[in-house]
Formats: structure tokens, C-alpha cells, sequence
């Protein structure tokens, strides 16, 4: 393994990883597709871990004011010369996220928030010297930095930085904007759903509509929140999916690039074991890996090519949507046990999914929990119906084993429990431990 790239394991800075010797799977791909589509607000929803912030990133360092090109050298987008000169290094960028964003309450996630908002203000405070600006222009910039912001000043923040910045720079702003709904997801969870969303809409709708400093805007997140009105009125607004074939192979890593990656660490003879458990994700018309989990696996497996497999997307956060999906099978309105034992034998259930639910809406009824499974990244798609219904599947055994797992909080012997396992032995070709899964069970 000596003068082998570093893996960039948690690292999701784009200068970082190609500055400091770090393996990059090339995505600039979607810095094309972005401009050859050119919305102007586009929202991009996948699973966590595949990807989106290290895109975002990406994105802010080939388009900011002072863009360096080396970092480009030798990636796909350098090949076309025309669309580098004319767009990279263009724009004043705003970029923030909030994924980071977790608190048991409003007045808890509303500081979080606060605190990005200086962040990315102290990233621009040059402008606090520009002659362009007056002292009125620049007394708002000193507001963004103050942690004591009230709530109108963080609802009109974003908005008023595109306009300094384009009176400095004479140019329009693109927006960044990561993992949009983690404070909207966070705060459905702990009870203070409605201020929150009342507080997005009203940044967002600042700064994304009718706004004449906005170049343009790209929002990642998990979910698309249609009935909160948070996207609502917005001209030119697109939303890609994971049923989309437009950018099906951005987010995420193909097979290609996984044997690529597993080639370059000598771990080439591994392939199949690592599409069996981290491959099986059907994004528009592509079948992706995730990212993280091969990153980790390459990580464990380079110098010890024996390492025990893990179960790397499911240790990274909380599995509230797992923990929902298992509660609903006391439910006979919900999931029945026997389309549990369909989807870890490799079967297929066949539902209609709803990408437009609000979090209020992810566990209310049936549809919306497949919708929900689909959606996080628990269930992929193996085809569709002429009415438009899905063929709904678990993609892989890293996600069957999590399902395994967690189900024995309802039936821990007996037939259920053996029927489970024996399907899940029987499709991945090898078995599960009984007494072992037992005990990590039953300490959780």
C-alpha cells in the first residue's frame, strides 16, 4: 500500500481531498449537467451518504471568485475547455449547510442556524472593506455576524449577502445550499415542527424567489417538502430524484468506479463481495453503490484483506425510519410480517410511492411509510408499473441484516423469527449467526 492516495473516510471538502492526497472518485460531471440544465433553483434528494455534501463542495470551489484550476486538473470537466472559461472562478457563492443542525429545541436549532449564518458571513467579510458598498450595506453584513440575530434578520440573511455581494463583485450569486431539511427532519422529531418549517420557508423564500442578485441555486436534502409551501411560487424550480435518469450517476458510485477503486487498493478479487453488500441502489437508470460504505470497506480491507465485513450506513445515525418501519408491523393496517419475509427473501412488493410527503406525513399511513423506506435509501426499485407503482426491493445484504436485526424486537424465536433468517440465509447464500444477532439485539 506504500504512495497509495489516502481514502478520504469522513472527509467532505473537495480542496481537501485533491490538495492533500486523497483517492476522488470524479463526479464533475454534474458541474455540466448543472449548467447544461440551468434552473434556476434545483434541489437534488438522495439517501444520506451518497455523496451530496463533497458535490456541493465541488461545486462551490469550481464556480467561486478566485477559483483555483489545479484543483480540476486531470478530472472530466477539464476536457472541455470552453465551459471552464466561460463559468469557472465566475460568481460570488453563498454555501452553506445544515446538516449539522440537531437540537431538542427551537430555541436550541434557531442558535445552530444563527451560528451558519456567521459562518458563512466571516467567510465574505472582505466586503466590510469594499468601496462599493455604504455604511448602511455594511452595517447588515455586521448584523450577520452578530449571534444575537433576531428572527426577522435570519429569515432575510441570505437574501441580503446575494446583494452585497453583487454590489461588490458586480456579479450575480449562486446559493449553496446542503441538506436543506435536517433541521426540518430534526425538529418533527422532537416537537417543534412548525416553527421550524415557518422559519425555512421564510429564509428560503427570501432568498430564492424574486431575487435579482440569485444566479442560481443548488439544494441538496433527503426528502422533497412540496406541501410546506417551502418551494412554492419559485420560477424555473426542478427537482431530481432517485427516480430520475437526468444525474442517476452523480450521486452515488458505479460499478465501474468500484472496481476502479478496489483495483487501484489490490483489492480487485473482492468485487463481488462488495456489490452483495453495498450495491443494489437504482437511481433513475443506474445501479449505484454507496459511497460511504465503500470508502469504509477499502479502508478496513487494504491492509488486512480478511477484515470482518461491517455494517457501515447503518452505524453513521439514528434509524428512526428503520425503528417506524418495524412498529407498523403491529399494525395490521400497516406492514404485514409475510411482505417482510417477501423483501428479505429477495422477493419484491409492489406500492405506490408519494415523493411529495411532509415529515408530519412520513408514518401517518401505508403508502407513505413505503414512500418514506423508498425514499431514505432502506428500499430501492427494481422496476415500475404502468400505473405507476413500484417494484420496491431491499438493495442489499447490508440493509437486510439491519432489517433482520431490528424485527427481533418483535419476535426473537418461533417461527417468524426462523422464517426471516432462513430466507435472508437462503438469497445472500451464507448464514447468519442466530445467537449472536440475539445477543446484540437484546442489548440495544
Amino acid at each position: 500500500m506504500d504512495n497509495k492516495l489516502m481514502l478520504p473516510t469522513g472527509i467532505e471538502d473537495f480542496k481537501e481531498i485533491r490538495t492533500d492526497g486523497y483517492y476522488y472518485v470524479d463526479k464533475t460531471a454534474l458541474i455540466e449537467q448543472v449548467l447544461d440544465k440551468r434552473s434556476k433553483v434545483t434541489l437534488f434528494t438522495r439517501p444520506r451518504r451518497f455523496g451530496k455534501t463533497l458535490n456541493m463542495s465541488m461545486l462551490r470551489y469550481f464556480f467561486e471568485i478566485g477559483a483555483d484550476s489545479t484543483l480540476f486538473n486531470g478530472l472530466y470537466i477539464s476536457q472541455n475547455a470552453e465551459l471552464c472559461e466561460k463559468y469557472m472562478g465566475k460568481y460570488p457563492v453563498i454555501a452553506i449547510s445544515l446538516k449539522g443542525v440537531d437540537a431538542d429545541s427551537y430555541t436550541k436549532a434557531k442558535a445552530q442556524i444563527i451560528k451558519i449564518i456567521n459562518r458563512e458571513a466571516r467567510r465574505h467579510r472582505l466586503l466590510l472593506k469594499s468601496e462599493k458598498l455604504d455604511s448602511f450595506d455594511k452595517e447588515l453584513l455586521t448584523q450577520l455576524l452578530s449571534r444575537n440575530m433576531e428572527e426577522d434578520t435570519i429569515t432575510s440573511s441570505l437574501q441580503e449577502l446575494t446583494e452585497l455581494l453583487e454590489a461588490h463583485f458586480s456579479k450575480k450569486v449562486v446559493v449553496l445550499i446542503d441538506e436543506y431539511d435536517v433541521p426540518l427532519a430534526k425538529a418533527y422529531e422532537n416537537g417543534y415542527y412548525n416553527e421550524m418549517v415557518l422559519l425555512i420557508r421564510n429564509l428560503f423564500g427570501n432568498v430564492l424567489k424574486t431575487n435579482d442578485s440569485l444566479a442560481f441555486a443548488v439544494l441538496t436534502g433527503c426528502l422533497r417538502i412540496a406541501k410546506e409551501s417551502i418551494f412554492t411560487d419559485l420560477n424555473n424550480f426542478k427537482v431530481y430524484s432517485i427516480t430520475n435518469t437526468e444525474f442517476d450517476e452523480t450521486f452515488g458510485f458505479t460499478n465501474e468506479e468500484v472496481r476502479k477503486m478496489l483495483v487501484y487498493y489490490g483489492l480487485d478479487s473482492h468485487f463481488e463481495e462488495v456489490k452483495a453488500w453495498y450495491d443494489g441502489y437504482r437511481f433513475g437508470n443506474a445501479d449505484v453503490y454507496c459511497p460511504w460504505d465503500v470508502v469504509n470497506y477499502c479502508e478496513d480491507h487494504k491492509e488486512n484483506t480478511n477484515a470482518e465485513l461491517q455494517n457501515y450506513w447503518m452505524n453513521t445515525s439514528g434509524n428512526e425510519v428503520i425503528q417506524h418501519f418495524v412498529d407498523s408491523m403491529n399494525d395490521p393496517h400497516m406492514l404485514t410480517k409475510s411482505e417482510l419475509e417477501l423483501l428479505v427473501s429477495g422477493d419484491t412488493v409492489v406500492k405506490q410511492v408519494d415523493e411529495m410527503i411532509t415529515y408530519k406525513e412520513l408514518y401517518s399511513n401505508i403508502d407513505n411509510m413505503w414512500s418514506t423506506l423508498f425514499m431514505t435509501g432502506y428500499l430501492t426499485q427494481r422496476g415500475k408499473e404502468p400505473d405507476g407503482r413500484y417494484h420496491l426491493a431491499i438493495p442489499n445484504r447490508e440493509i437486510c441484516d439491519c432489517m433482520v436485526r431490528r424485527v427481533l424486537a418483535l419476535f426473537k424465536s418461533g417461527d417468524g423469527f426462523s422464517n426471516i433468517l432462513s430466507y435472508a440465509e437462503e438469497i445472500f447464500g451464507e448464514p447468519f449467526d442466530r445467537d449472536v444477532i440475539i445477543t446484540e439485539e437484546l442489548r440495544s
